[in-house]
């Protein structure tokens, strides 16, 4: 049971947010711990397929989202060179809702809605360290402050300390890829879909975002010069629209507008062996960082949140709770990095056979068998955690 218990979430992103609004939905206080002077996010767009909507639906915060993010029609696979489409996803049934967000929206209404269900927010606390304990976590903060907490959830990212502190072992890999990133200010709105343009060892994904005059854009370029990993390493414009020269003049003229880039490597990790410890578990990348070759990253983080709150206010017992929280997420969550992995391979096929049978199968399947390729995912996008 979690009424007035009190529970601490290390993280004030998308996954830490909707925890602590979940959790205090069901009674707990909550109190957030998030590094950050503020709460800001980063200008990127995120796709919340129908699995994270029926969430944000269930937190009652999906309103107020959908005002500011287009419902988006459908996404579309393209030849990279002519802009020639090869397939094409319907997305407009209207019981599965699929949003184009700006990141710092989304985190802004999870915000409200959690400070207005009781939860505080602990700004510029940097955590350096969690240690699971008898009774609860001993957090250490940068300034070498130790604290005692109750029951602590890790939302803190890929880099989490409470990962390293479950999973010692865990070691991640350079793919051989790395991604831009960027927003571009646009002229006239461009149509609500997500178009994917595909090329050897490359490929770009852009979509709109708020009013349909700001594109989101995400181009992944296969190399062996490494990249840190993260989101906040700039970039100079010119490299990016240089390694996409080869591309449509649609896109190239859409780069060459670009003014801020980001730039970062691509890394595989594995989904954490060991999610939870009596007091402490993980959640969103701290427990399953994933490629971004599914837009399923936020989504997971969503379901995490509300089967975690879930899990906690249905048994009284946190241990067994918290076991019965793993035992529901990790192969879900397992499959889905899965599929993000093999997925890349698709994108980023070279000139010969096997990209020229591929492209030629799924022109045939759109117009003879649409439905075949549209359900290759219906697993993960009609899933209701909520149900």
């Amino acid at each position: 049971m979690l009424i007035g218990q009190e529970v601490t979430v290390v993280g004030g992103g998308i996954g830490g947010l909707a925890a602590a609004l979940a959790l205090a939905r069901h009674g707990a206080q909550v109190t957030v711990l998030e590094q950050a002077p503020e709460i800001t996010e980063v200008g990127a767009g995120i796709q919340i397929s129908p699995n994270g909507w029926r969430v944000l639906q269930a937190l009652s915060v999906a309103d107020a989202v959908a005002a500011l993010s287009p419902r988006s029609q459908a996404v579309r696979l393209r030849d990279f060179r002519r802009g020639a489409e090869v397939f094409s996803l319907p997305l407009g049934r209207a019981d599965h809702p699929w949003h184009l967000v700006h990141r710092a929206d989304l985190v802004a209404a999870l915000l409200e809605a959690a400070e207005a269900a009781g939860v505080v927010m602990r700004l510029g606390t940097r955590v350096a360290a969690i240690a699971p304990e008898p009774m609860g976590t001993a957090i250490t903060l940068m300034d070498g402050t130790v604290e005692s907490h109750g029951l602590t959830i890790a939302a803190d990212g890929l880099h989490s300390p409470a990962r390293v502190a479950l999973n010692p072992r865990s070691r991640p890999f350079f793919t051989g890829q790395v991604a831009w990133r960027c927003t571009i200010p646009v002229d006239s709105a461009m149509s609500p879909e997500a178009h994917v343009f595909m090329g050897p060892g490359r490929h770009l994904v852009r979509y709109p975002l708020r009013d349909r005059r700001l594109v989101n854009v995400v181009a992944v370029e296969e190399r062996d010069g490494w990249a840190a990993e993260g989101w906040q390493h700039r970039d100079d414009p010119a490299h990016l629209a240089r390694a996409f020269v080869d591309f449509c003049p649609e896109l190239r003229s859409l780069l060459d507008a670009a003014q801020e880039v980001f730039l970062w490597g691509l890394f595989r990790h594995p989904v954490a062996q060991v999610w939870q410890d009596h007091r402490l578990a993980l959640l969103g990348d701290a427990a399953h960082p994933t490629l971004p070759f599914l837009a399923q990253g936020a989504n997971m983080a969503l379901e995490d949140a509300y089967v975690l709150a879930r899990c906690l206010s249905e048994d009284p017992d946190t241990r067994t709770a918290l076991v019965r929280y793993e035992a529901l997420r990790r192969p879900r969550c397992a499959r889905i990095v899965q599929a993000a992995n093999d997925n890349a391979e698709n994108y980023h096929l070279r000139p010969g056979p096997m990209r020229f049978a591929v492209h030629t199968a799924l022109r045939a399947a759109q117009r003879f068998a649409p439905h075949v390729v549209a359900g290759k995912f219906d697993w993960v996008h009609r899933f209701d955690v909520t149900a």
